[in-house]
């Protein structure tokens, strides 16, 4: 029985990620701040699919998060077969605006607490031959973000990150792969206070569960980079004929600030 840990796993991608996993049979640990919402979902898992899910309460935009998350885990004697870096957030606000500590904490869960996790459990999976990585970005790592101008490079890193992992991890039985969704029916619209930004009323919004199937089908294939629907694909192909003047304005004013 092979395990997967998910951060994030409380909402959104994270949870339709979840239940993929345990529709399979795979044992999950679910890692997010909601204690409240992470026993709900254990208690779901368990109920349809009858695995074992362990839940880790805690705040992974917090310094050392990957360390106290692995010690937990390696205290209660868990393999992680499966690692899916799902947790994140952004905030939209001029640069100049932004609060040091927000910045602080979307770097944090974006970027260290993620490649800290990744170096964790990467090598453990080489070792054993086997074992597959899940790392979701978006597809703001495929262009700049004005007023989102932290959360979309920490997206760019773990593009290029995860591409390289994977291409360092070829012919060791173990896999990278990177999700690159567009605007997606999460709750993470809100918390960031983009649901009523152009973005997200002119832009085709994809569901938590489709995103999360194309994410986990490419994962099982070994696929480096998934990007859900056509439209994206198509998207991502034009910003690279387009002037980078016209993308960032593009960009701006799909999530102007007021």
């Amino acid at each position: 029985m092979a395990t997967a840990l998910i951060t994030g796993a409380s909402t959104g991608i994270g949870r339709e990620l979840a239940g993929l996993f345990a529709g399979d049979g795979h044992d999950v640990i679910l890692a997010a701040r909601s204690r409240e919402r992470l026993g709900e979902l254990a208690n779901h898992l368990r109920r349809e699919h009858g695995i074992k899910p362990h839940v880790f309460p805690m705040d992974l935009a917090a310094p050392g998060a990957a360390a106290a998350l692995s010690a937990e885990i390696d205290k209660a004697q868990l393999t992680v077969d499966f690692l899916v870096n799902n947790a994140g957030f952004g905030d939209l606000a001029r640069f100049a605006e932004r609060d040091p500590a927000t910045v602080a904490a979307v770097l944090q869960l974006n970027i260290v607490t993620l490649t800290e996790l990744c170096r964790c459990y990467l090598p453990a999976m080489v070792a054993r031959r086997t074992g597959r990585i899940l790392n979701v970005p978006s597809m703001a790592g495929f262009q700049p973000g004005p007023h989102l101008a932290v959360y979309y490079p920490t997206k760019a890193y773990v593009l290029s990150l995860s591409e390289a992992l994977h291409e360092e991890t070829r012919g060791t039985g173990v896999t990278v792969t990177v999700l690159c969704p567009g605007p997606t029916d999460t709750e993470f619209q809100k918390r960031a206070r983009l649901a009523d930004k152009r973005l997200f009323t002119l832009m085709q919004v994809q569901s938590a569960p489709y995103v999360a199937r194309v994410g986990y089908r490419a994962m099982q294939r070994g696929k480096a980079i998934a990007v859900p629907g056509a439209i994206n694909n198509f998207t991502i192909q034009l910003n690279r004929f387009m002037p980078r003047s016209w993308v960032r304005r593009v960009v701006k004013k799909l999530q102007m600030v007021d």
